[in-house]
């Protein structure tokens, strides 16, 4: 199964429509399978006094309250058919996440098919059934939360229609510390539900996602930016462009890698074993009826006589015929 990789682009667009079209562009120049923003109304997401997270804070500053931050991000139902649009032309596939029940409204009717839970919404009860409704895929994003609450969530979301839900192990701080990562709780994730697991990364480069590849993740998640010097909350924990196009590289490469799973001899080196392995060889010139003794026969390559596996079978046995140093030893 190929690895569906989205470009999160977030609000990394600065509330811009033009640096969003850039953002699509560069995420399907990237190879990415979709670029994904979010989707809200300030006024039902934040309370007008809530104060920013630290990251926000040393991103943007403490002047302002996370409402009026927020706020200037904002995509109107305009901004995101225009998107939709640019991403038709760019060939690739637009996504957005949903933060309040009226934009899970707004993306249903522009016709969005798969859904992301970010990790704040996966303890609000009215948001879960309403997505799980819509019956259609979900990616269920488990930063923050325990197994005891993926494990009520994913109760809401069975029971409300849901069938086809894959869960992003995510660590919510950016960027998130290399030693929090915690990448094995991803396979907790799959053994504990038997579901599709993926990886919403927020660490600085891109080990950790091509890492998680490697361990079985089928969907991978990481915000990129088109410059990491850009004033805004989530700049700075993104990948540039170019960066965003070398973690696609690889993942593809680490799929390629990862093959059927059968040890057995592939196509391009059955040529090299005979080169590489050894046979039993005259190390001294032989005499037909000589014995085979330690001191006339040794292992050499190549390896188109006998197995050296044979060793103890071929010692003590008379030969058949004159042998000359480094022949092969025939039965």
């Amino acid at each position: 199964m190929r690895t569906f990789i989205i470009a999160e682009a977030g609000v990394n667009h600065n509330g811009s429509i033009e640096l969003a079209k850039k953002l699509i562009e560069k995420a399907a120049e990237s190879g990415a399978d979709a670029v994904k923003f979010q989707s809200f109304v300030t006024e039902n997401l934040v309370s007008k006094t809530v104060k920013k997270a630290e990251y926000q804070i040393a991103n943007t500053g403490a002047e302002e309250t996370q409402f009026q931050m927020i706020k200037k991000l904002e995509l109107t139902p305009e901004d995101h058919r225009v998107l939709i649009e640019h991403c038709k032309k760019n060939s690739i596939l637009f996504l957005s996440t949903a933060f309040d029940l009226n934009s899970i409204d707004l993306l249903a009717d522009l016709g969005i098919y798969i859904w992301k839970i970010p990790s704040g919404e996966i303890t609000n009860l009215p948001y879960l059934k309403k997505i799980g409704s819509m019956g259609q895929k979900i990616i269920l994003s488990t930063g923050m939360a325990n197994l005891s609450e993926v494990n009520d969530a994913l109760e809401v979301l069975f029971e409300s229609g849901s069938t086809d839900i894959t869960l992003l192990h995510c660590s919510t701080e950016y960027p998130a510390p290399i030693d929090e990562v915690n990448l094995n709780a991803m396979i907790t994730l799959k053994n504990a539900f038997k579901l599709n697991v993926g990886y919403s990364d927020h660490t600085i480069g891109i080990e950790v996602p091509i890492a998680a590849v490697a361990l079985g993740a089928k969907v991978i998640e990481k915000h990129f930016t088109l410059d990491k010097n850009m004033v805004g909350p989530d700049h700075k924990s993104s990948l540039e462009p170019f960066e965003l196009r070398s973690m696609v590289n690889a993942i593809r490469n680490i799929e390629k890698a990862m093959g059927d799973g059968i040890k057995k001899p592939s196509k391009s080196e059955i040529k090299n074993k005979p080169l590489a392995r050894k046979s039993i060889v005259a190390i001294s010139p032989i005499k037909m009826g000589d014995v085979f003794t330690e001191d006339n026969i040794g292992i050499k390559r190549p390896g188109y006589g006998i197995s050296p596996m044979n060793w103890e079978l071929i010692l003590g046995k008379h030969s058949s015929r004159d042998y000359a140093e480094d022949d092969l030893i025939e039965l």
